[in-house]
């Protein structure tokens, strides 16, 4: 039988933590304040993921470091650091 290798991509989306909202434990980014690979502004993240990576200042995070949805992604205290702190966040998606 011939081995078939699994379909994979990654959806990438940007943004800073200036675009976030709430405080501690709710501090928030919507996804309709990233934008995509393409330069566009996002609609929402996928429904459907193997998993996600989070990018603070290009530093790969913990996975309890957040939790994710179609159309937010939650930083707990990421209020804390600077406004203009870039954020990538990576969908692998099988």
């Amino acid at each position: 039988m011939p081995i078939t290798k699994p379909f994979m991509t990654s959806l990438r989306f940007t943004s800073t933590m200036g675009a976030g909202t709430g405080t501690g434990a709710t501090f928030a980014i919507a996804a309709t304040s990233f934008t995509n690979d393409a330069g566009a502004a996002a609609t929402a993240f996928p429904g459907s993921f193997a998993f996600y990576n989070l990018y603070i200042n290009g530093v790969l995070q913990a996975g309890n470091t957040s939790t994710v949805t179609t159309t937010a992604i939650t930083i707990p205290d990421g209020d804390a650091e600077n406004g203009g702190t870039p954020l990538i966040v990576e969908f692998v998606i099988n």
